[in-house]
């Protein structure tokens, strides 16, 4: 397994020597994961090899039995996930929640509130004529995002009348309308056609790019994950077995071994199923 990469800058996201266990079960083995500063970077793995369990610990809806979290350099393994979102942690799930009878905008302009005016988030919740006219910073941010995801056409289109592509271009965006400094990004190529597929991942290779903001990607299409980020990290039965830049993990006869035997990695990868299975019910 190679080296971690030498970092000049403090990581925005590290998880130290994470473990944990469900019973007799261990679902992490020490696990340690670092996410410098505008990156992107991926998470792989079959089925079951912890990394849905790995992202609960990040986002601290899991607590792990052992090892640290840190965000931004400080340590944030024993306070809540709500705390953690303030700090700058934005998370997106396997199966995006949205609401209904809202318009793409109206959910950018939520999100970003939750963050910069979180009592005028109520207000507009219970309010009902409608949102409140936003001051013009939030109209920026809101625009520009609609831009940077090339939403701008359905702004105001109700996301309930959106194909799933789109409505996960949604979701991302409403994860980087609460200003964070880092997203994990849950599967969020899952049930996308090809166009779509290329589409959400030219958006996510902007995000980084402009708005220097850090994703960590979990994603079963490991060529897709090739392609897009800079460096690899490779869970299996919650061991690291390798890391790196894509060559290195593409070539690493561990990564080979636990996906299709000696087939070089990513060239006729399938899709695997969408659901870890590592964590009890």
């Amino acid at each position: 397994m190679s080296a971690a990469p030498e970092l000049d800058v403090q990581p925005v996201l590290r998880a130290e020597d994470v473990v944990v266990r469900f019973g007799g079960l261990t679902a992490l083995a020490g696990i340690d994961v670092t996410v410098p500063p505008a990156s992107l970077i991926g998470l792989v793995g079959p089925n079951g090899a912890g990394k849905s369990t790995l992202f609960g610990v990040a986002s601290g809806l899991l607590k792990p039995t052992r090892g640290r979290v840190f965000l931004d350099g400080q340590d944030v393994t024993d306070i809540s996930p709500q705390a953690r979102a303030r700090l700058g942690l934005a998370r997106t799930f396997q199966q995006p929640e949205m609401f209904m009878g809202l318009t793409v905008r109206q959910h950018l302009i939520l999100a970003h509130r939750v963050r910069e005016q979180r009592s005028r988030l109520w207000k507009d919740m219970f309010n009902a004529a409608g949102f409140r006219r936003g001051d013009p910073s939030e109209k920026e941010r809101v625009d520009k995002l609609l831009e940077l995801l090339s939403l701008k056409d359905v702004a105001d289109a109700l996301v309930d009348t959106l194909p799933l592509g789109t409505t996960r271009l949604v979701e991302v965006g409403r994860a980087l309308a609460s200003s964070p400094k880092v997203v994990l990004l849950d599967e969020p190529l899952s049930g996308l056609d090809a166009n779509e597929a290329a589409r959400l991942a030219q958006a996510l290779s902007r995000t980084v790019k402009d708005e220097g903001i850090s994703l960590l990607l979990v994603e079963h299409d490991v060529a897709m994950v090739l392609k897009l980020c800079s460096h690899i990290f490779v869970l299996d039965f919650g061991q690291l077995i390798a890391e790196g830049v894509p060559d290195t993990v593409r070539n690493d006869p561990a990564v080979k071994a636990a996906y299709l035997g000696d087939s070089p990695i990513g060239d006729h990868l399938e899709t695997h199923p969408t659901q870890d299975a590592e964590a009890p019910a």
